[in-house]
């Protein structure tokens, strides 16, 4: 079975290319393959290929810069997807898109199901919005995953900014009033070559919107603590900090945990607990002797 996967570079596209099952012919792109505001090469590429899934693993995800960078943030979020996605209905593939926690407003109390109403506060938020209902307009044949907080051993992310400051700071100041859920790129991966397993499968519907995150809810600053207890860095002291003492320019719900019942229900698949996925990114981290732990 043919796949293609939009993203190579990133935290996940990075984790799906390093688990790529052997039982499907993969083409994995990156920016240097496709630009994905070239809207006429995205679809030419799709249809030529042909393949089975079609996996977008590629986003606009500065979410600051995304408020002084709609167009761009609406044309790689809203646009491209709604384009491959058209082009899957034109040949008969599924096709496979992750979103984000960004799409509520962050002002429930319990975790999110698919079904809640959603209210983006920023741009990042609702350019990605935008694309899971550009997608639910150009097929019915998709599985849209929301995740959170993503992390890995790859590319800028909250895990490797903090064992960065570590190395030059014995005092660090974190968030501590939003909630979520941290996401191991790698389980997310996993879970998504497990879907894409049971599609393969002709009476297998279960199309549609689907969280998929880490179990557990914490916050940034007890996320933080959590990955200086497991490398053992004693020595730093994680102050709590408000939202209000943090700005930042674009907006931030104050909690974003999400509810993966739906996706058990649908494909038998849980990830594991947070902790659990930071204590084994940390042990991915010295297997590839990254001992400066630069965030980029």
């Amino acid at each position: 079975m043919k796949v293609l996967v939009f993203g190579r570079r990133g935290q996940l596209g990075s984790a799906l290319a390093n688990i790529s099952p052997k039982r499907y012919n993969t083409k994995f792109l990156t920016k240097s393959d496709i630009d994905l505001v070239d809207f006429s090469g995205l679809r030419d590429v799709v249809l030529s290929a042909k393949p089975a899934i079609v996996i977008n693993a590629a986003a606009y995800t500065a979410v600051d810069r995304a408020e002084s960078e709609a167009d761009i943030a609406f044309k790689i979020n809203a646009e491209a997807p709604g384009i491959m996605a058209s082009a899957c209905e034109e040949i008969g593939a599924v096709f496979m898109h992750f979103s984000t926690d960004y799409v509520f407003d962050g002002d429930a109390r319990s975790p999110y199901g698919e079904s809640a109403p959603t209210n983006p506060l920023g741009i990042y938020g609702r350019s990605k919005l935008a694309g899971e209902k550009a997608i639910g307009m150009a097929t019915e044949r998709y599985v849209i995953l929301r995740t959170a907080w993503l992390f890995s051993s790859v590319s800028p992310n909250f895990l490797k900014t903090m064992l960065w400051l570590a190395e030059r700071e014995k005092e660090i100041r974190v968030v501590s009033d939003q909630i979520g859920s941290p996401t191991y790129a790698y389980d997310l991966a996993a879970a998504a070559w497990m879907i894409a397993d049971s599609l393969r499968e002709s009476d297998n519907n279960n199309f549609g919107l689907y969280h998929a995150v880490n179990s557990g809810v914490t916050s940034w600053h007890k996320f933080a603590t959590a990955i200086f207890e497991l490398v053992g860095r004693t020595d730093i002291v994680v102050h709590p900090i408000s939202t209000e003492e943090y700005p930042t320019s674009a907006p931030r719900p104050r909690f974003t945990a999400l509810s993966c019942r739906l996706m058990h229900k649908n494909f038998g698949i849980a990830l594991p607990d947070w902790r659990d996925a930071a204590s084994r990114c940390l042990k991915q981290l010295r297997y590839e002797n990254q001992r400066d732990f630069s965030p980029s």
